[in-house]
């Protein structure tokens, strides 16, 4: 070994660290001298020179690293042996690891550089590719690199090595110095001003936990550079590690803290979207409570250091294109990791691993806060979600706030004062790609008469100005604002009594009441529910000061938990962590942490969610009768009068049950019992329901993954005739309906013909594929030549969604004998009907009679003609036709600018966004599909996959939708296509 064999790198001891400077013909040699005759290519590196090795025929060989000459061969010893242990700890996870000979020997070797000798090594190529780049991280590739953080952490928990003894400019235990040596490189001056300061702060943070800070070998580096992606996953999940040069014995936490770092500077990530890695990291490896308290102030020392860093080699290795282009990114790490104040980020990351503590409240004052104004005497003003003063759309009136004061003060109320901790609806925008900020974080008060505002309890005034008190309250901090108008009775630097005059207020005067610790950073009024745990933490209720009780901030965070407990799991719920809905609105859904969704899945509810007509018509039916249909009254008789009038003849007879799977299972009765045939031809790829009969004829493999295998043998099945991804596309696809009547034919050679054919009439389960021109009327044909009847499923696509037809089955020119429909009809009241002629509807007695208990009683029947009069006065069928058909258009729009748009299928508002990841073979697009509508969700859109794939967003919004929200509806898409990196490359 030569003499300096056993040093470790010294960072503050070196002038500069600049990468070997290497041509891919040296490095080559240098691979030939190690075994491995290739061709070279340089890959970057801030410090080292790395090099892909490739075979002639170009395939990945290995990779070629000159360490850094600083570093010696004791450090590279102890990375390659640790990289041997993790792999030795963990197989499922790839792992670099040095090359060796046949004798076992690594494939390692000292060659001499410009900057002195340095020793080369190859290592395992792991293919996939990092994580790094600007796509964003969604919440399952954020978890998975916490957990693999936390392997790394665990498996090198116990490892020792002479060559971990190492002074780094990236070991966060020195991040005050690396700072303070290099800040001058940072040019800027504002730049350089935010960086020293936020390292003194965090600096300062730590070094109250230091000692209680576990230290261990540490990668030091996992970040979505050296973070490699699972070649064979189609969503970027990391199971490969590389780079092993920043190893060394730091504090544990650190490897944590580099990796959440890594990820701030992706396309929308921010600070709240990495806790998903904290939490992956602590179930795996637990944090202390120290640690905790730790984390985001070592995630401030990392960004400031690579700042500081960067901006420094970049002026040491101005040729390195490496480092000068991270320099923007490592900025934009900076600045997200220092928006939210570090107590807040701590809070969250305490709350998301379940170390927070139990939320404060304010004790029962000497005094009221308020003289003159008992407790009894104030309104508390809910503008929750579940508030009633929040109905029919009062959330987007811009003085709702106002109103309701004014309504409280009108009725004698002495004050009006708001929720602490509850969000605000009204400060929800009806549309919005990022949160509002809804959670306040104090109580705001409308005053009805004049007061004296006074000190709850003795302490010094910290701030005195007109309009603005702050005074502290034990170990708290007491803030006041009112108008500027109004001076304050007392002076900065005194003392104030308990029940000592702070401001006199008039009536009519707003007062906004903060309780905060008296360290934290000043808190706004009003914060965004993502960050709301973490600036809670930092507050009390002040409603005890007012003689109040406080806000109950239990948030049933277990709800999720109790539905799955007791609610039949195989009744799924939409997301895998989804929002708690208690509240819609036209083509709005609306959270109970203040968020508005648009939603776009619902064609439950055409007329729109909660909508008046239909709520006064079942509350007024309600306070009058509602009973079963074997009574006589009027409304049974109207609506089914209007509902036969919607269809040709002969189709005149109504039946009413409550949903859509009722409604196919009776009219496959109907058509097999006036049939006489019990056989039944259905469409694959299709659902219609889950009672027997509509189960049996349902087709989907996402519904039922052995729905083909598991049919019984009275159910025959016919190609989907989708002439986008069928056996038969484009104008091929006129062969589906000959082929359809050769097997109904064929059937009925062999003695079994079909008693009824069920298909939806436009294919709506498939992500509204129309179907091909004719074929319904060639399917048709067949099966009544034969006996059989025909059953039309407009569960679906019924009711005016298509726009140009108020039935699917107009499109096709066709009518079906029986036509089943429901979901529309309610707007959300369980509503179905079947409609036939009178002759098939008469058969039905030879079976027995029909009955239902809740189908057609007075609520259903007024329900159902008031969705029907909304559609015609709302001119909610030609709406179809206006928002449908530009939102079409620009679904198409993108199409030539992602790949993986294959089609926008569909009429009117019933439209299919298909996902591909081949254009030729159609391959379709399942997992990012997936990760597109959870992405969505992140952006304020409601929208879910169907198809037998799971690869088309279905687009069924209320019918009421307007432009303005199908234009947010692309604008958001195209922003999560884009971010997703699903770009065009050409």
């Amino acid at each position: 070994m030569p003499h300096d064999a056993h040093r470790t790198i010294d960072f503050f001891a070196e002038d500069a660290l600049p990468a070997p400077r290497v041509t891919p013909a040296e490095a080559a040699r240098v691979a030939e001298a190690l075994g491995f005759t290739a061709r070279a290519e340089a890959l970057g590196s801030q410090q080292d020179a790395n090099f892909l090795l490739r075979a002639d025929d170009g395939a990945p060989l290995a990779v070629l690293k000159i360490a850094n000459p600083a570093f010696g061969a004791l450090e590279v010893e102890a990375q390659d042996t640790a990289a041997d242990l993790i792999a030795s700890a963990h197989p499922e996870l790839r792992v670099a690891t040095v090359l060796r000979r046949p004798d076992g020997s690594p494939r390692r070797t000292t060659v001499d550089t410009g900057s002195g000798p340095a020793v080369a090594r190859l290592l395992r190529y792991l293919p996939g590719g990092p994580l790094s780049g600007p796509r964003h991280l969604s919440p399952s590739t954020v978890a998975a690199m916490g957990t693999t953080a936390a392997k790394i952490s665990t498996a090198l928990r116990d490892y020792r090595h002479p060559g971990l003894d190492r002074v780094l400019q990236w070991d966060l235990r020195h991040a005050d110095r690396v700072v303070a040596g290099l800040a001058e490189h940072i040019d800027h001056p504002d730049q350089r001003t935010a960086v020293l300061a936020a390292t003194a702060e965090a600096w300062a943070r730590v070094q109250e936990l230091a000692a209680a800070l576990p230290s261990q070998a540490v990668h030091l580096d996992l970040t979505d550079d050296n973070l490699i992606r699972c070649p064979d996953a189609r969503l970027p999940l990391p199971d490969g590690i590389i780079d092993f040069g920043d190893l060394s014995t730091s504090w544990a936490i650190s490897e944590l803290a580099v990796c959440l770092s890594s990820m701030l500077h992706h396309d929308g990530v921010e600070p709240h979207h990495v806790l998903p890695a904290v939490r992956a990291f602590h179930a795996v490896r637990p944090l202390s409570p120290q640690e905790a308290e730790a984390l985001w102030p070592l995630v401030v020392l990392r960004a400031a250091g690579l700042v500081a860093s960067g901006r420094h080699q970049a002026a040491v290795d101005a040729d390195n294109a490496y480092v000068t282009a991270a320099l923007d990114r490592e900025w934009r790490i900076f600045e997200q990791a220092t928006r939210p104040p570090l107590a807040v980020m701590t809070h969250l990351v305490k709350a998301a691993t379940g170390l927070a503590e139990a939320p404060g409240a304010a004790e029962a004052p000497a005094f009221p806060l308020l003289r003159d104004i008992p407790a009894d005497d104030i309104v508390r003003c809910d503008l929750s979600t579940d508030a009633d003063s929040m109905d029919r759309g009062a959330w987007l009136e811009a003085d709702a706030e106002e109103r309701l004061a004014a309504v409280a003060l009108a009725g004698g109320a002495a004050a009006a004062a708001t929720r602490y901790a509850r969000a605000r609806l009204t400060r929800t925008p009806a549309l919005s790609a990022v949160s509002a900020a809804t959670v306040p974080t104090g109580i705001d008060l409308r005053l009805g008469r004049a007061t004296v505002v006074q000190a709850p309890c003795a302490g010094e005034v910290l701030g005195a100005a007109p309009g603005r008190v702050e005074i502290a309250c034990g170990p708290r901090l007491l803030a006041l604002s009112f108008p500027r108008t109004v001076p304050p009775l007392v002076s900065s630097g005194t003392s104030v009594p308990a029940g000592g005059e702070l401001a006199r207020l008039p009536s009519g005067a707003s007062l906004h009441v903060v309780l905060r610790d008296s360290t934290s950073p000043a808190v706004p009024p009003l914060v965004r529910p993502e960050y709301a745990a973490g600036w809670l933490a930092l507050t009390a209720d002040p409603a005890p000061l007012l003689g109040l009780p406080a806000t109950d901030r239990t948030h049933q965070e277990d709800l999720l938990d109790r539905r799955d407990a007791v609610f039949a799991t195989v009744q799924e719920h939409y997301y895998a962590n989804p929002p708690r809905i208690e509240r819609g609105w036209r083509h709005h859904l609306l959270s109970t942490d203040g968020r508005s969704y648009l939603d776009i899945v619902n064609n439950v509810t055409p007329l729109g969610h909660a909508h008046p007509r239909v709520e006064q018509a079942v509350s007024r039916q309600l306070r009058r009768l509602n009973t079963n249909s074997r009574f006589h009254y009027a409304s049974v008789v109207e609506f089914t009068e209007r509902l036969a009038a919607l269809l040709p003849d002969p189709l005149d007879t109504v039946f009413l049950v409550n949903s859509g799977s009722e409604a196919v299972d009776l009219g496959l009765r109907l058509a097999i019992g006036a049939s006489g045939l019990h056989d039944v031809v259905a469409l694959r790829e299709a659902y219609h329901g889950w009672t027997y009969a509509s189960d049996a004829v349902s087709t989907s493999l996402q519904d039922n993954p052995n729905a083909l295998a598991t049919r019984p043998d009275w159910v025959h099945t016919v190609d989907s005739p989708n002439s986008y991804r069928g056996r038969h596309r484009g104008a091929d696809a006129v062969r589906y309906g000959p082929e359809a009547v050769a097997v109904i034919d064929e059937l009925a050679a062999a003695g079994r013909p079909a008693g009824a054919f069920i298909g939806e009439t436009f294919y709506g389960n498939a992500g509204g594929v129309a179907l091909p021109d004719g074929y319904l009327a060639e399917v048709y044909a067949a099966v009544r030549r034969h006996g059989g009847l025909t059953v039309a499923d407009e569960v679906q696509v019924g009711y005016g969604r298509l726009g140009h037809w108020f039935w699917g089955f107009e499109q096709q020119q066709v009518v079906p004998d029986i036509v089943c429909v429901a979901k529309a009809m309610g707007n959300g009241h369980p509503l179905g009907a079947v409609i036939t002629s009178k002759a098939i509807a008469d058969r039905y007695r030879e079976q027995g009679y029909f009955f239902s208990s809740t189908g057609g009683s007075p609520v259903s029947s007024v329900v159902g003609l008031t969705v029907l009069d909304t559609l015609r006065d709302e001119d909610l069928q030609a709406n179809a036709v206006r928002v449908g058909g530009h939102l079409k258009r620009r679904l198409e729009a993108l199409a030539p600018r992602y790949g993986i748009i294959g089609a926008v299928h569909g009429s009117g508002l019933y439209l299919g966004l298909e996902l591909v990841r081949d254009h030729t073979t159609l391959e379709p697009a399942t997992e990012e599909t997936a990760e597109l509508c959870d992405r969505m969700l992140d952006l304020g859109v409601v929208v879910q996959p169907t198809g037998d794939h799971l690869n088309i967003l279905k687009i069924k919004p209320p019918l009421c939708i307007d432009t303005t929200a199908a234009d947010f509806f692309a604008d958001m898409l195209d922003l999560a296509l884009a971010q997703l990196g699903h770009g065009r490359t050409w």
